[in-house]
């Protein structure tokens, strides 16, 4: 018996030391395992592509955490209603101006400028379009409530000063009055005019709303991107491992990328980097006040009115955008993510009713015609508008027909012509050749530089 106990001992003994040592020479990981020493009261790190600084961008939180007394755990485990996340999102509604002393104080050059503006207004100017465009942001700002990474941040939500209807009392003349800030639209395309694309920013998009028939066979430079990607949409729908849920999304992908296939291939569109035009939501293109795509208007920041037209339309929850064009006019630091006017300093007027149709290339000095005219129906400017240069190179010179040459007689010396770089036989590569001018933004190399740089070099 005595023998038993002791074996006992020693095994137990044995056992305690082999945990010891284990326990001792455990490796980082599992020394690592939960003990019983308390957590502390943090909350658990947020993994995933969160970016906390674009998700609450203007937005103040007040948070608090209340913690009433409840059942034992196993209970509350099981109701929905123990641990709730209540949001409240306050968004006060702005007031509109209303009077040209309103206006004024956002845009102190305005009366000087266009002295004639303040007749144009009613006792009652302000357009229902107002009111909807903030009911607009309301509705969105519910629908996305629990999707916090899509809510309108401040700067978004407070983009329209006011939206005034105007008629000239003489003239009879009516426009459309927009206080707000300018954001950059970077869309379009054309390839009879610029053959090759201006880039394609994230949200770009090689079409605008303002379109007519191609005039050339030049294919569309951001067609075979559009191509290819209706490819490998369709590839991956006949693929028999594609799930339902993904077939029914690239269902509509495809329907919607053969649509912009067949656009692309039919239309022409306004460039944002060479035509000067702004973008309104499309609820401005309903109702009483509606304007349309191709209407005359004006951009007016500081002392300077900018022609333009209604190039494109955005979406209803957004006011304040217009081509790159014109943004870089005002701010030579503008790019497609940096607006040239954060504050809500831009007047847009944009006269109902005057598009010219059917729609073309623009023609910048008709339209510096037809603005100044509009202007001059409510009360004229003191200052000229801006004129506006062409910027697009024109094609290259199509090469003219060669001159038949005398027959080379015996005596002649073959290796002369090749060797020969000013050569009348060369002249129709050469020629168009020269670059553009200076004044040209995007200039286009033909396909004779190529030809002859490298021989030279």
């Amino acid at each position: 018996m005595l023998f038993l106990l002791a074996a006992i001992f020693v095994g137990i003994v044995y056992r305690w030391i082999s945990l010891e040592r284990l326990q001792h020479f455990a490796p980082a990981e599992i020394k690592a395992t939960p003990t019983l020493e308390p957590t502390p009261t943090r909350p658990p790190v947020i993994t995933g592509k969160l970016d906390t600084a674009k998700l609450f961008n203007g937005i103040t939180i007040h948070a608090t955490v209340e913690t009433p007394s409840g059942a034992d755990a196993t209970t509350e485990r099981v109701d929905p209603e123990s641990y709730v996340l209540d949001l409240k999102l306050q968004a006060r509604l702005p007031s509109p101006n209303r009077t040209i002393e309103e206006l004024a104080k956002v845009g102190p050059q305005l009366p000087a400028l266009l002295p004639g503006l303040a007749a144009t207004f009613s006792p009652d100017p302000v357009s229902p379009l107002f009111a909807e465009l903030y009911n607009t942001k309301v509705k969105v700002l519910r629908e996305n409530l629990v999707r916090l990474d899509l809510l309108l941040s401040r700067h978004n939500f407070y983009d329209c000063q006011t939206v005034l209807r105007l008629q000239h009392p003489q003239s009879h003349r009516k426009a459309l009055l927009l206080q707000a800030d300018m954001d950059v639209d970077d869309d379009g395309s054309d390839a009879d005019r610029m053959p090759i694309g201006t880039g394609a920013p994230t949200n770009f998009k090689p079409f605008t709303s303002y379109k007519w028939p191609k005039k050339t066979p030049a294919p569309n430079p951001y067609l075979p991107a559009t191509e290819d990607r209706l490819k490998r949409a369709e590839d991956e729908f006949a693929l028999k491992t594609t799930t339902p849920e993904r077939k029914r999304e690239l269902r509509n992908a495809i329907t919607q990328l053969r649509a912009e296939v067949t656009t692309l291939k039919k239309y022409s569109f306004l460039i944002g980097a060479t035509d000067p035009y702004i973008v309104l939501p499309g609820s401005f293109t309903h109702g009483r006040d509606a304007t349309k795509v191709g209407d005359y208007a004006v951009a007016i920041f500081g002392n300077t009115i900018y022609p333009a037209i209604v190039g494109d339309i955005g979406p209803n929850d957004i006011v304040g955008e217009a081509s790159f064009r014109i943004a870089k006019e005002i701010n030579p630091q503008s790019t497609p993510y940096n607006r040239p006017v954060s504050d809500l300093k831009v007047t847009y007027l944009i006269f109902p009713g005057t598009a010219d149709t059917p729609f073309g290339p623009p023609d910048l000095d008709k339209l510096q015609v037809r603005c100044e005219a509009l202007v001059t129906e409510i009360g004229g400017a003191t200052v000229p508008l801006h004129h506006w240069e062409n910027i697009i190179p024109p094609p290259p010179t199509p090469p003219p027909t060669p001159s038949p040459t005398p027959t080379p007689t015996a005596t002649s010396t073959p290796m002369v012509a090749p060797t020969s770089t000013s050569s009348p036989a060369l002249s129709p590569s050469t020629s168009p050749s020269a670059s553009p001018s200076a004044a040209f933004a995007f200039p286009i190399q033909s396909p004779g530089v190529t030809a002859t740089a490298s021989p030279t070099r």
